[in-house]
């Protein structure tokens, strides 16, 4: 690997349906919210294998509601953003 250090990463996007009622069963109402964010970016850290998470804004103002459906919350896109040097 002589030569290959700057390695060009591909830019990663899937798609993952969290079951947030079962991570946040039994938490009080005023605890949920915040509950869930940090619930969403380990489990991106986990299935993504990285400690830089970014929650998208459209993915926030889901959890943000009053309620969070029990169904789950769809659609977490994750992406590589390679840093220029």
């Amino acid at each position: 690997l002589k030569g290959n250090k700057a390695k060009k990463e591909k830019v990663v996007t899937r798609e993952y349906t969290i079951n947030l009622h079962r991570r946040l069963h039994g938490c009080t109402f005023k605890k949920k919210e915040p509950k869930a964010i940090k619930e969403i970016r380990k489990f991106a850290q986990k299935a993504m294998g990285t400690t830089d998470v970014r929650v998208d804004e459209e993915l926030y103002s889901l959890v943000t509601v009053t309620e969070i459906p029990e169904g789950g919350l769809k659609g977490l896109g994750t992406q590589v953003i390679e840093e220029e040097e």
